[in-house]
């Protein structure tokens, strides 16, 4: 235990994900020993993207516009959408250059232990999207790790009374991964070998 600014702001940086106790104090002693003007672009930078940084009305990823760069894009499909859990998730998908459609965020996935159901995702804002008749195909592209799995389990049966075409990334994404560190071409190839989501 650090003194009153010190033990609060490793604190602070313990809640980050993936930041543990020790991680916590390493960064805050590296910021106590970093260069002030480089801190302060930090801490500008994370001002910043809170003020201006918002969630596309139309997909819910990350944007400045009141719609994303993807939404507004008229050479993107309209016929496909593929669904992520997260913004970051749409980088990765975005980096194998084999999907051309559009996205669906849903900020999250199932996660009954951490109390996140199927009210908590953006799947009534899936479903509002869905009654354009323009929509032919639903890629579910969870992570494909127990939450991802429930959740797109849970999609594909409610999407399946609706009459579009619902498939899943095929093999090539390992299980208990992310997306986000899937490289190009494993994550390619689970596009092109996407399969229906039910069997």
């Amino acid at each position: 235990m650090y003194e009153g600014a010190v033990q609060e702001l490793i604190d602070e940086l313990g809640r980050l994900p993936g930041i543990g106790p020790k991680s916590a104090q390493r960064l805050a002693f590296h910021i106590l020993e970093a260069d002030p003007d480089d801190m302060k672009r930090l801490v500008t930078s994370i001002v910043t993207v809170k003020e201006r940084v918002k969630f596309c009305e139309i997909c819910g990823n990350v944007s400045e516009a009141e719609t994303c760069s993807i939404c507004r894009d008229p050479r993107r499909d309209p016929t496909v959408i593929c669904v992520v859990e997260e913004s970051k998730d749409v980088i990765a998908v975005e980096r194998t250059r084999s999907f051309r459609g559009r996205y669906h965020v849903l900020g999250g996935a199932i996660n009954p232990i951490a109390g996140i159901g199927p009210d908590q995702l953006r799947i009534r804002e899936l479903l509002n999207r869905l009654s354009d008749s323009q929509i032919e195909e639903i890629i579910i592209a969870t992570d494909p790790n127990l939450e991802g799995e429930a959740t797109a389990t849970y999609l594909a049966r409610m999407l399946k009374t609706i009459g579009i075409t619902v498939t899943r990334l095929a093999s090539g994404l390992p299980v208990g991964g992310d997306l986000e560190y899937a490289d190009e071409i494993t994550l390619g190839r689970a596009f092109e070998g996407r399969r229906n989501a039910l069997n």
